[in-house]
């Protein structure tokens, strides 16, 4: 049974992720100069979320599981909100920010609105895991966090390479990118992709 988890953990945790790590590579993108201290609590934040959601989803699956199954038609539509949000509002800086002028870093609650957006599909795995006990849906949700966190480092320090090279074109196309990622999260749990 352990290794079927710890495997079926990381084919999740890894899924979970590309969402964050999309986002993170547009915060990479936004803030190329960033340093590694908020390099890696930025992936910290994504990777919390991320291992949270799974464990909201089992605790509401076994105590509230009616309010659970109304409330998850809402989730695709909330990233979509969430996500478009904070896209629009990086284009409209990406727009306004004159060549050379230093690029607006990420704020802690804009990283909140991205955290919660990103994973908030998660919470439906707590579907998936609904039959572990409390240790094995801990261990599960550990995976996740510590894949998450893996792959959003990685994601920023490409973010960060790319938004070089980019220079101040790199906000707009990285709201661009939240966007499409609050779209692609919508369309496939309409569409069952």
């Amino acid at each position: 049974m352990w290794p079927q988890l710890i495997l079926s953990s990381a084919l999740l945790g890894i899924g979970l992720a590309m969402d964050a790590f999309s986002v993170s590579m547009a915060n990479g993108m936004n803030e190329p100069l960033m340093k590694k201290r908020k390099m890696f609590g930025i992936a910290g934040v994504f990777g919390l979320f991320q291992g949270l959601m799974p464990m909201l989803g089992w605790v509401l699956v076994h105590s509230l599981v009616t309010v659970f199954s109304v409330l998850e038609k809402f989730i695709p539509w909330t990233a979509l909100a969430l996500l478009s949000f904070i896209g629009i509002k990086m284009i409209v800086d990406g727009v306004r920010q004159k060549e050379g002028d230093e690029k607006p870093a990420v704020g802690f609650w804009a990283l909140i609105v991205q955290a919660i957006a990103t994973s908030i599909d998660a919470l439906s795995v707590g579907l998936t895991i609904a039959e572990y006990d409390v240790i094995m849906a801990l261990v599960s949700a550990g995976i996740i966090t510590l894949l998450t966190f893996i792959i959003c480092a990685l994601g920023i320090f490409l973010g960060k390479k790319f938004g070089t090279w980019l220079s101040n074109k790199a906000t707009i196309f990285g709201g661009v990118i939240l966007i499409l990622i609050g779209i692609e999260i919508c369309l496939s749990s309409l569409l069952g992709w």
